[in-house]
């Protein structure tokens, strides 16, 4: 755990790995996390039959999460035996696989422009590429808004949540919360048929956000609108299904001064979401806005890491 290496280590490795994300993005080809859900698929498709599909879930949840963490762990500790500094290598590396942010900005952004080109069906094309909801028909607002809403809670499921549990557990940690959100992201559907095997899945990854996606709804509210983010936060989060996912989104919402959730289609019905945020709806030009926000709040996180292992060091 991080917790028996140097305060200044951990800065430096946090630092490495989101210098390289932003750098270099995600691999084209053989990415891990590509693998994983690959790997992911194939175990759903064998054991997502028959009954007992709730401990079918749990199962296939250890049989494809666990093997990996350990390896990690057994990898990185065996290294600090032989050699500490390529050990530190090898957990940034890991949390640079890990991490999604330049993912964000290249995906989200090029829907921004088509957007203020007037280009909808580029930007139809781009959208659905990030986001389950059909966005066949999409008008302007429905796209911006969608893009708002991954860049928002993606802030927290590509990023935050996995510096958070980097600075817990090292790379090994960062692993863990990835797969497990991941499999969330895959199995986590209330559909007849993942209700019951991705369960577990659903269950793990909101034990594993519950504190990071409430230092990420503070962090939004600090570096925006303070005091509506706070409101919406507290009035509009409990309506929405996902307890990590809320506060979230509405926090994020309120600190740009915009409405985002209502309806969208999803498998060709119309789902009517509790509403997001106060003020105008999202616009094309709203997506850099929300961008900038997480930009800056992944800056406001990797300099209180810093600070925190500057204070560690000298008091130590």
């Amino acid at each position: 755990m991080l917790m028996d290496l140097s305060f200044a280590a951990i800065a430096i490795m946090v630092l490495l790995g989101v210098l390289l994300d932003m750098r270099l993005g995600e691999a084209t080809r053989w990415h891990p996390l590509v693998g994983f859900g690959n790997l992911a698929i194939r175990v759903e498709k064998k054991l997502n039959v028959g009954d007992y599909r709730f401990l079918r879930g749990a199962f296939a949840w250890i049989l494809v999460v666990l093997p990996l963490v350990a390896l990690t762990w057994t990898l990185t500790f065996a290294l600090a035996q032989f050699d500490m500094l390529i050990a530190f290598a090898v957990h940034a590396l890991l949390l640079y696989f890990c991490l999604g942010l330049r993912s964000l900005r290249d995906h989200t952004l090029p829907i921004a422009r088509a957007l203020m080109d007037d280009d909808l069906p580029q930007a139809r094309t781009l959208t659905a590429r990030i986001v389950s909801r059909d966005t066949t028909q999409a008008e302007e607002s429905d796209l911006a808004k969608a893009g708002v809403e991954s860049l928002l809670e993606n802030g927290n499921d590509a990023v935050f949540g996995t510096l958070f549990w980097f600075v817990i557990a090292g790379g090994p940690g960062a692993v863990l919360f990835r797969l497990a959100n991941t499999l969330d992201a895959m199995w986590g559907y209330r559909t007849p048929r993942f209700n019951d095997f991705g369960c577990t899945a659903a269950r793990i990854d909101d034990a594993l956000s519950f504190i990071p996606a409430r230092l990420t709804a503070l962090s939004y509210a600090l570096l925006g609108n303070t005091r509506l983010a706070w409101q919406c936060w507290r009035t509009q989060a409990p309506a929405w299904s996902s307890p990590n996912a809320g506060p979230v989104m509405s926090a994020g919402a309120g600190a740009l001064n915009i409405s985002l959730g209502g309806a969208a289609i999803y498998d060709g019905e119309v789902e009517q979401r509790p509403s997001l945020g106060s003020g105008p709806r999202a616009t094309g030009k709203d997506i850099p806005r929300a961008w900038r926000l997480v930009a800056l709040t992944t800056a406001l996180w990797v300099g209180v890491i810093c600070l925190i292992s500057i204070a560690g060091a000298l008091y130590a």
